[in-house]
């Protein structure tokens, strides 16, 4: 006596059902990180900084955790692509933009909204810069500008840092320099570090672990502190990268990428 073949053999079909929601799963972390940027928003615009600006940093892990899963289920799809892009514009574009000029560019009046939308361009192009680089395989060990990511970390970090609103024309001129410092950034040329590939010399398994549980102890104990060092600590690490590779005879690294990698 034959046993009847099991569902989806023999037939031709085979259960493809439970793919369907591995599919969905990258997506659901997108959009997730979409609600944090709009979240963002809404709290900027009611003037609660405090709570607002956490939610950029939330917004940068779920867009971290993403992709991964996306290449660890292999599930990556053209769709996914575009979705996180327009997820990143609006959290990593629009609401840093809007965060900070609702806490202090909103004192420049023209100039200040100007700005912002300065920032949201430079945020957009960086991003669709981004998408050109992953395609062109250009060196993984860089990116080509500062990633948005990090750019509106630098933003969200300060606003932490200080959660009132800024009510005097030099505070607004500080703002200015906040907002438009990682907008050059990310447009220009200067080569950052990416630490997907980044090679700290740990020999041994545990010093990875351990120096994460360090991190975040203190982001639990002196958050503003320590997430506005790990910002601005990032924004000056091509200057701290070449004066350390100077120093050890290496004749200066090269800040900025080669022509054929400026797109």
């Amino acid at each position: 006596m034959t046993a009847d073949p099991l569902p989806g053999r023999g037939t031709g079909v085979e259960p493809r059902r439970y793919r369907r929601g591995i599919y969905l799963l990258p997506s659901l972390f997108t959009i997730g990180n979409m609600f944090c940027g709009y979240a963002c928003i809404v709290y900027a615009m009611r003037g609660e900084f405090e709570l607002a600006a956490p939610f950029i940093g939330i917004a940068f892990i779920l867009d971290s955790l993403d992709g991964r899963i996306a290449r660890l289920t292999n599930t990556t799809s053209a769709f996914g692509v575009e979705l996180d892009s327009l997820a990143d514009v609006i959290s990593f574009g629009l609401a840093p933009a809007l965060l900070t000029f609702a806490w202090g560019l909103s004192e420049m009046g023209k100039v200040g909204w100007a700005a912002g939308f300065v920032y949201v361009s430079a945020a957009a192009m960086r991003l669709a810069r981004f998408n050109i680089q992953s395609v062109t395989q250009l060196d993984k060990r860089y990116w080509v500008g500062m990633p948005s990511p990090a750019a509106a970390g630098v933003l969200a970090s300060t606003v932490y840092a200080w959660p009132y609103p800024l009510t005097a024309y030099h505070q607004g001129i500080a703002a200015l320099v906040v907002v438009l410092t990682p907008a050059v950034l990310m447009v220009s040329t200067i080569r950052f570090r990416s630490f997907k590939t980044i090679n700290f010399g740990w020999n041994l398994s545990w010093r990875g672990p351990f120096m994460f549980a360090l991190l975040i102890a203190f982001i639990a104990t002196q958050p503003r502190i320590t997430l506005i060092i790990l910002a601005y600590g990032y924004l000056i690490s091509p200057l701290i990268e070449a004066a350390i590779t100077r120093s050890r005879g290496g004749g200066g690294q090269r800040l900025e990428a080669p022509p054929e990698a400026s797109l």
